[in-house]
């Protein structure tokens, strides 16, 4: 395991990731199916703060993985065994997402001992990992010690969270100090002065990233779905509801694809522009729930919230992106000349 290379030509997915990502499908699942529980009940804040909780767990594991496979992924029985073991832990955070909910919603103590037992499992093989990459690739050994140390440390205190049965609001605070330590392990090792990093490559993450976004779409395809059945199986049957339910579920859906497909991440004052008329439409849709129109109606109006932003740029915004890249691309070069 002495790391891929990142000129690498023409590097994709392995099957291997591709079959583990099917257990984030299983997870974001769970983690929708709360949300809307509670936001059916009008239980906002545990709604909110359940699924970003859930969802940043949930995300924080595909990334561990992630770019890890992006740099070291030798698809050997011992990697495929490992990763296994990851999968696990992931269907096993995914079972302890209701009970997180169901505890920030009743008060007392955060219930997240489950979900911390599937980061135990999860990391376990993560950490075997980074120990092979540690005992194999001399030149990044540094950094695969940092790595081990950071996720170390991290669970450490992950756990003695999950032990320590606090209250919910003194549970999260502490949960966001553990967050920083997360995210400042990569960090930290990454710059390890005369490392260079971990070798991933950047069309492999770009891709891997692209699926997630898929991963997480079709959720809104299920969605769609189960409220459908909930409708045509219904007194009503198939109606004019049923039709916008399905138009507005598949649209958003698609018009989220695309947007997320074409919009440019510059300053442009013409993106604010479509972002404001897209915030207009579905402040409108909330608006039209609260003042009793039918809810088929203003999910048609929430859809169309993304279309806006995927007109307006096929129609105009292009032009922004093609000189935002002839700029970057201009002051790449004249850094290069410098340097």
């Amino acid at each position: 395991m002495s790391g891929r290379d990142p000129e690498e030509e023409a590097r994709v997915s392995t099957p291997l990731e591709l079959l583990y990502d099917l257990t984030f499908a299983v997870a974001f699942g769970t983690a929708a199916e709360q949300l809307a529980h509670y936001l059916a009940l009008d239980h906002i804040r545990t709604a909110i703060i359940g699924f970003l909780f859930g969802a940043f767990a949930i995300c924080w594991a595909w990334v561990n993985y992630s770019w890890f496979a992006s740099a070291y992924n030798n698809d050997d029985w011992i990697t495929r065994l490992l990763t296994m073991v990851q999968m696990i832990g992931v269907i096993v955070l995914a079972l302890g997402l209701q009970r997180m909910f169901e505890s920030v919603d009743r008060g007392g103590s955060l219930q997240n001992g489950v979900m911390v037992g599937g980061y135990v499992v999860m990391r376990v093989g993560m950490l075997l990992l980074w120990a092979r990459a540690a005992r194999h690739d001399e030149a990044r050994r540094r950094i695969a010690k940092t790595y081990i140390w950071a996720i170390s440390i991290s669970q450490t205190g992950w756990v003695l969270l999950a032990v320590a049965q606090l209250p919910v609001a003194t549970s999260l605070a502490l949960a966001t100090l553990l967050l920083l330590v997360e995210l400042a392990g990569p960090w930290i090792a990454e710059r390890k002065k005369g490392s260079g990093g971990t070798p991933w490559h950047p069309h492999h993450i770009a891709e891997r990233y692209g699926l997630l976004v898929i991963i997480t779409l079709g959720e809104g395809i299920v969605g769609t779905v189960a409220a459908l059945n909930a409708v045509v199986h219904g007194p009503q049957g198939w109606s004019l509801n049923a039709a916008l339910v399905a138009l507005a579920g598949v649209s958003l859906t698609f018009a989220l694809f695309v947007l997320w497909m074409s919009v440019a991440g510059d300053r442009d004052p013409f993106h604010f522009a479509l972002l404001a008329a897209a915030a207009a439409l579905l402040l409108l849709s909330v608006l039209l729930a609260s003042w009793g129109v039918a809810m088929a109606v203003c999910l048609v109006v929430l859809a169309c919230a993304p279309i806006v932003t995927v007109v307006g740029f096929e129609t105009i915004g292009y032009r922004h992106l093609s000189e935002v890249m002839k700029r970057t691309h201009a002051h790449g070069i004249s850094s290069g000349r410098r340097n």
